[in-house]
C-alpha cells in the first residue's frame, strides 16, 4: 500500500468507530434479503362494514310489534279507509307485504294517514316506518329531503279531469281559465311548467287539502283538476256523477311512485325494496297466493328454491326468516293479484296496466337476480 493513501484509510476507519459509538453504524454493502412470511389467505369476499344505524329500524319495528306505514284515507283504489274503519287499497297492500315479511303475520301493520305537507316530516321524525303514499320520486326529495325510494311500485303521469259538458278536449282550450292544483306538489311545479312552455295563460286555484280541492272542483270554482291520472281516477268514482267528467288524454309528466324510507338505515331499505322485488319476481313465475304452497313443494328451480327460503341463506341476508317472500306471497299476492283486487278490470278504479306491466309484456316491471 502506498504510504500518501495511508492517512486516508487512518481516517476512514477513525470515522466508522466514531459512527457506531454514535448509534449510526454503516448499512453491510449488500443485504441478503430477508426471509418473507407466508402471505395470509384472503378470504373469498370481506364482510362489509356495518354502518351507522343500520338494523335500527327493524328493530324497532320488531320491539312495537307491527309496522307503521304513511298512506292514504280517501283515494280509492290505492289509499282508503271505509266507514266501517278497515284501510285497503293498492299502497295498502304493500304495507301488508312489508308486515308479512317483516313478522310473518300480514295484520300486523298500522296506517298512519297522511297530506301531501305532512308526509315528509313524518317520515324524517321516525312518526313512521316507511312512507307509502302517491310520492313521487324526485332528486330533491331523495338528497335534500333524505328520502330513500324503494322499487317504484306504480308508474303514472299527471293529468286533467274536466267536465263534458265544457267541451274541453286539449291544455289550449283551456285558456283564460283556472285549474285547481294542489300546493307544494309536483303537480303543482309541472303545471306552471308545462303552461308556461306552451304559451297557456291560466290562473291556477290552490289549496291544501285534498278535500278542499275536490269540493272547489266539483262545486264549479274551476274548470279542470290535475294530479296523477291515478288519483284522477280513483276520485271520479266519489264524484256524485261521474260519467259528467272526463279524463283528457295528455299526460304532461312522469311520475314513478312507490314506497319511501329515510336515510340512515340501508338494512330497511333493503327490506322494502326486496318486498316489492318479491311481488314481482311471484308474478314472473307463476306464483301466486293460491298455488304458493304446491309451488314451494315440487319446485326443482334453483331461484324458486331461494325465493320460497328452502335453499340458501338469503332471508338472514335482509336479518328476516327464510320463509319472509313466501309469506308476503301466501298472505298478499303477487304484483298481478295486488294490481287487480285494487285497480283490475272488475273495480270502479280500473286502470289499464301498461307501463305497470312485466318486462315480458311490455313493462317497466322486473326483479334483479334472485340469488
Amino acid at each position: 500500500m502506498s504510504r500518501k493513501l495511508f492517512p486516508v484509510f487512518a481516517l476512514l476507519i477513525v470515522l466508522s468507530l466514531v459512527l457506531a459509538a454514535c448509534g449510526g453504524a454503516a448499512a453491510p454493502a449488500e443485504e441478503a434479503p430477508a426471509a418473507e412470511a407466508p402471505a395470509a389467505e384472503a378470504p373469498a369476499e370481506a364482510p362489509a362494514a356495518v354502518p351507522s344505524g343500520y338494523g335500527e329500524t327493524l328493530a324497532t319495528v320488531k320491539e312495537r310489534g307491527y309496522v307503521i306505514c304513511g298512506g292514504n284515507a280517501s283515494v280509492p283504489g290505492f289509499g282508503y279507509l271505509d266507514t266501517e274503519g278497515n284501510f285497503s287499497g293498492f299502497d295498502i297492500d304493500f304495507c301488508k307485504a312489508v308486515a308479512a315479511a317483516v313478522f310473518g303475520d300480514a295484520t300486523k301493520f298500522e296506517i298512519r294517514p297522511l297530506s301531501s305537507q305532512e308526509r315528509f316530516t313524518a317520515l324524517q321524525s321516525g312518526e313512521i316506518d316507511v312512507l307509502i303514499r302517491n310520492t313521487t320520486w324526485t332528486l330533491s326529495r331523495d338528497t335534500d329531503l333524505k328520502a330513500n325510494f324503494a322499487a317504484t311500485t306504480f308508474y303514472d303521469g299527471q293529468g286533467f279531469l274536466v267536465r263534458k259538458a265544457d267541451g274541453i278536449t286539449t291544455l289550449e282550450d283551456l285558456e283564460g281559465g283556472t285549474v285547481c292544483v294542489q300546493t307544494g306538489t309536483t303537480t303543482e311545479a309541472n303545471l306552471a311548467d308545462t303552461m308556461a312552455a306552451r304559451g297557456i295563460n291560466y290562473e291556477p286555484v290552490v289549496y291544501e287539502d285534498v278535500e278542499v280541492g275536490w269540493t272547489t272542483y266539483e262545486e264549479g270554482r274551476c274548470d279542470a283538476y290535475t294530479t296523477d291520472k291515478s288519483g284522477l281516477v280513483s276520485r271520479r268514482t266519489l264524484l256524485a256523477n261521474p260519467d259528467d267528467h272526463i279524463i283528457l288524454d295528455e299526460t304532461i309528466s312522469k311520475e314513478p311512485l312507490g314506497p319511501v324510507v329515510r336515510h340512515g338505515d340501508d338494512q330497511w331499505f333493503d327490506i322494502v325494496q326486496w318486498t316489492v322485488f318479491a311481488t314481482f319476481f311471484a308474478e314472473e313465475h307463476g306464483i301466486t297466493s293460491a298455488n304458493v304452497d304446491e309451488i314451494m313443494a315440487s319446485t326443482v328451480n334453483p331461484r324458486e328454491k331461494s325465493f320460497f327460503g328452502t335453499e340458501g341463506q338469503l332471508g338472514s341476508f335482509l336479518g328476516l326468516d327464510g320463509d319472509w317472500a313466501y309469506n308476503i306471497i301466501k298472505q298478499v299476492g303477487n304484483y298481478a293479484e295486488i294490481y287487480d283486487r285494487n285497480l283490475g278490470p272488475d273495480t270502479l278504479t280500473y286502470i289499464p296496466r301498461g307501463l305497470n306491466s312485466l318486462y315480458t309484456d311490455g313493462g317497466l316491471l322486473y326483479a334483479p337476480a334472485w340469488r
